[in-house]
């Protein structure tokens, strides 16, 4: 098995959170291959305090086992200014992501993960950039949109909407997304080895829509997904109103959680366990892993990153790559995959 690590924003803590991560003992004896430029990478180990010697190998070169860096050469540290976005720390942030895509595609890698970006610098770098699920539909040419679930052992939050404005969510839903929606989580969690996952579906409106008082949308879209959910043996039940569902999640009525949107999920799980939360991109072929915090440029460069969720990020990626069935859409890398430019696609991530 092998995990193929993208280092994240230069200007954040990705770089201290990769060094950290790859001296930690947790991580001897597994083959991972580090993407992104060396020299940042040696900034991160300074910030962390730690001494890392990995093989550094350019792109084209025979890969060996154990911890490898594949030295892209794209952000020298020097360049690099602490705490601040940067298009510079964009570009390569978006090279690093896009190279090990293609490595998991190529079945080089079993499983992706990378440090936490900034979509700041993404965006300065690549004005089209949206997110990381947009950007993974473009790089694979994926055929289906995969989905962002937030892990921890308490419990799961997958979202129906993802980055889009709160003011575009209600028009956004439908039954049929919903229902999507319910179906991956399902089939997700059981590749994930929790089969039967008992799923809480939050309302959108506040009581559930009060009997229409607050809005119409959980009696005539969510309701319908939830029953269409079980009649196909999903054990769903919802709409809940969304001030409780996670309550009740925690207390162990269910094993995950879909929210409508954003934020409506992802308060209650930093809440819940912002040092252990993990971003699960799943619905590619491979797991692709995160942890669920932000790039901390309020502490970059201070050595005080906490590398838990990083930490449990891998553990994951490891587990869930030991569980996903064989392969059969692996494709041969192509000339130039570490720097091949992405280009537009005509899908669009939600």
């Amino acid at each position: 098995m092998r995990i193929a690590l993208a280092i994240g924003d230069a200007g954040g803590v990705g770089p201290e959170l990769a060094a950290k991560l790859l001296a930690h003992e947790d991580m001897r004896g597994r083959d991972v291959i580090v993407v992104g430029d060396a020299s940042i990478l040696r900034m991160g180990a300074e910030h962390a305090g730690v001494t890392l010697d990995l093989p550094v190998v350019r792109p084209g070169d025979d890969v060996p086992a154990g911890h490898v860096l594949i030295d892209l050469a794209n952000c020298p540290a020097d360049s690099v200014k602490l705490g601040v976005s940067s298009p510079e720390a964009g570009a390569a942030s978006l090279q690093n992501f896009a190279a090990v895509l293609r490595l998991a595609r190529a079945g080089i890698a079993d499983a992706v993960m990378f440090t936490p970006y900034n979509k700041h610098s993404m965006r300065l770098a690549r004005p089209s950039y949206v997110d990381e699920i947009g950007f993974i539909d473009m790089v694979l040419d994926a055929e289906r949109s995969g989905r962002e679930f937030n892990v921890l052992d308490e419990v799961w939050n997958a979202r129906v909407t993802s980055h889009i404005p709160l003011s575009k969510v209600a028009g956004t839903l439908s039954t049929e997304r919903i229902l999507g929606s319910l179906r991956l989580t399902s089939e997700v969690m059981a590749g994930a080895g929790k089969p039967g996952a008992r799923i809480g579906v939050a309302a959108l409106n506040p009581h559930a829509g009060d009997g229409r008082n607050f809005g119409h949308e959980d009696e005539d879209i969510i309701a319908p997904a939830v029953e269409a959910a079980v009649a196909e043996g999903i054990p769903a039940k919802g709409p809940i109103p969304s001030d409780t569902v996670f309550v009740r999640a925690t207390r162990g009525e269910f094993d995950a959680v879909l929210t409508m949107y954003h934020d409506q999920g992802q308060i209650a799980m930093k809440l819940i366990g912002f040092d252990r939360g993990v971003t699960l991109i799943a619905g590619y072929g491979f797991p692709i892993v995160t942890p669920a915090h932000g790039t901390a440029f309020d502490i970059a460069g201070q050595g005080k990153a906490d590398p838990g969720a990083t930490l449990t990020a891998a553990r994951l990626g490891w587990d869930l790559a030991k569980l996903n069935p064989e392969r059969s859409d692996i494709a041969p890398l192509p000339a130039g995959w570490a720097t091949e430019e992405v280009k537009p696609s005509a899908m669009v991530a939600g």
